[in-house]
């Protein structure tokens, strides 16, 4: 290839900043890879969890990061029928149409540095054909990161997982980057009963602008509960309950007070040795809990509906706060991410 090195942001050590480094791209491309220049990134909770290493010790270190991302196909590899040179691209961890490849061969400093099938935090990455979807040019480059994971996953999750429906009344837990997403493509999808819970007194105007009717703040899970057992009758209890924090407390209380027959979906993971506490018995009689894995979104597809939401009109790009920071100023946009910032971090790589 004729680019042979790249600037990439290095998870070295669990827990620590990342290094920005120029490190040394694979010399060629083997079938179904894809050279692509990033333009634009998100990050998201899954990636402070994978830093944090919260599922336990990290084996791959060290390692490239980074999987929702917006940019430009440089070249391609043999047997990539997909995308073109040129071609504007949502690269997503969800694998979606043509072929996967093998992962990258990335050196840094002269020795292997570990990548999957796609990474976003590296100004050039190489990615398997199936880990990418071609987009129109004109769309927000601050919002087409969210299509590689935030948005493809709540609209997954109403529509694979949850299996919505207008009669539903949906509890959400968490008005991040994923229960922002649920809570719009809930209204698209034509439902009329949201109640929202998050930690952030903030975030009740955006919620009640955006189609919530109740919105409550968590500050314990008895208190929360309280809250919500006045606000509810035993008829109007949730039919839906999507927890997007991973915090035990909500995951408790989706599965405590939503109706008999409710589907309560998982989307946020408690850390690793944290345990939930449930009585079972509702589970025999028609109550379902199910862990989500994205969505189980089909990215090519859910991609092209979503960017039709925008293009007719029933979806606002600016409706999903950002904050756009320089690439090298990563580690400050993960510290403001930590400290529960109200918009989606956004990583520019022109600037």
């Amino acid at each position: 290839m004729d680019i042979k090195t790249t600037e990439a942001a290095i998870l070295v050590e669990s827990g620590k900043p990342l290094k920005i480094e120029k490190i040394d791209l694979p010399e060629i491309l083997y079938e179904n890879q894809i050279l692509v220049e990033l333009i634009t990134s998100g990050i998201c909770g899954a990636q402070i969890n994978e830093i944090d290493a919260t599922k336990g010790p990290d084996k791959f270190l060290p390692h490239l990061l980074g999987h929702e991302g917006y940019g430009e196909v440089i070249c391609v590899g043999p047997q990539v029928k997909k995308v073109s040179q040129g071609d504007h691209v949502v690269l997503h961890w969800r694998p979606s149409s043509g072929k996967q490849s093998n992962v990258p061969f990335y050196r840094w400093n002269g020795n292997a540095l570990n990548a999957g099938w796609v990474t976003t935090f590296n100004r050039h990455a190489v990615v398997s054909e199936n880990r990418v979807t071609r987009v129109p040019v004109g769309y927000n480059k601050k919002f087409l990161p969210m299509l590689g994971c935030a948005l493809t996953t709540a609209l997954g999750v109403l529509k694979n997982e949850a299996r919505i429906k207008p009669n539903d009344h949906i509890l959400i837990f968490g008005l991040g980057g994923v229960g922002n997403a649920v809570l719009q493509f809930s209204k698209i999808l034509g439902v009329n009963k949201i109640t929202v819970v998050d930690i952030d007194e903030k975030k009740r105007d955006f919620a009640l602008e955006n189609g919530a009717d109740s919105f409550i703040v968590y500050k314990s899970k008895s208190e929360a509960l309280q809250k919500l057992g006045k606000l509810f009758s035993q008829s109007t209890k949730p039919s839906v309950a999507i927890e997007t924090s991973g915090q035990v407390g909500s995951i408790e209380i989706c599965y405590e007070l939503s109706a008999d027959n409710s589907r309560i979906i998982l989307v946020g993971v408690p850390v690793l040795g944290e345990k939930v506490s449930l009585y079972t018995l509702p589970l025999h009689l028609g109550k379902s809990l199910s862990g989500s894995k994205g969505g189980s979104s089909k990215p090519d597809k859910d991609i092209t509906e979503i960017l039709n939401m925008v293009r007719i009109g029933s979806l606002d790009e600016k409706s999903f706060p950002t904050q756009v920071y320089p690439f090298i100023n990563i580690n400050e946009a993960i510290a403001d991410l930590r400290n529960g910032v109200r918009f989606r971090p956004i990583l520019e790589f022109s600037k």
